[in-house]
């Protein structure tokens, strides 16, 4: 097992930020988004290697299957999210070598790009551009969230940021293949008990998180046993 590395330290504005919103989730229900308790919808058995994964999940980071596997489901339009996103890149960082990390999407119905973001980071995943455009929906989510309006045409001016085949991008869009993927994720999650976003799961259990270091905490007990 990997030595403990010790975290950069983050931003104070980030920091400040980060326990915000972490406060506003333990004390305001609509800082996390809460989506409607109606039976979910049944998701085909599609079992991936690792616990709480399908077999085409996005693994970001795979040490192997006896390792620690955090799962994230998020929401690109959830502000919440958006906060954490810097907190979970050095918990990347701090762990390299040491966990598994997932990301599943769980867009919201009440956001209104939530979906439409969505497909677009699958479609980047098409073509193996999957935590890059990942990063962009976070980097820009101040531009475009809460909005009333497809923001279609900004994400796509994304994807030829990235320099992607845009034929191949606007196929990926158009097919409801596509959405269909990202719509097996959110009706898992809500098997799952997922109620709002960013959701995380550590080896298959739901962590409950009260403040930033109940999420390390737990990585560390779990690469402890």
């Amino acid at each position: 097992m990997n030595a403990r590395r010790t975290p950069k330290k983050l931003p104070t504005v980030v920091v400040a930020l980060l326990i915000s919103a972490v406060i506003a989730v333990i004390i305001v229900i609509a800082a996390v988004v809460y989506v409607k308790t109606s039976a979910p919808d049944e998701v085909a058995p599609d079992r991936g290697e690792l616990p709480i994964t399908r077999s085409d999940s996005h693994v970001l980071d795979y040490v192997g299957p006896d390792a620690p596997t955090l799962v994230e489901f998020l929401d690109f339009e959830c502000e919440v999210c958006g906060a954490f996103a810097p907190y979970v890149e050095e918990i990347r960082q701090q762990y390299d070598g040491d966990i598994n990390y997932v990301v599943r999407y769980f867009p919201i119905p009440g956001h209104f790009n939530s979906m439409n973001a969505a497909v677009a980071v699958e479609a980047a995943a098409q073509q193996g551009s999957f935590e890059e455009m990942h990063d962009l929906m976070f980097e820009t989510q101040a531009e475009w969230g809460e909005g009333q309006t497809s923001e279609a045409a900004r994400f796509r001016s994304y994807a030829e940021e990235l320099g992607l085949d845009m034929a191949d991008y606007d196929a990926a869009v158009a097919d409801p293949g596509t959405q269909a993927r990202v719509e097996e994720d959110f009706s898992e999650g809500r098997a799952l008990g997922v109620g709002g976003t960013p959701t995380f799961f550590l080896d298959g259990e739901q962590l409950e998180l009260t403040q930033l270091s109940d999420l390390t905490d737990a990585i560390d007990r779990a690469l402890a046993d």
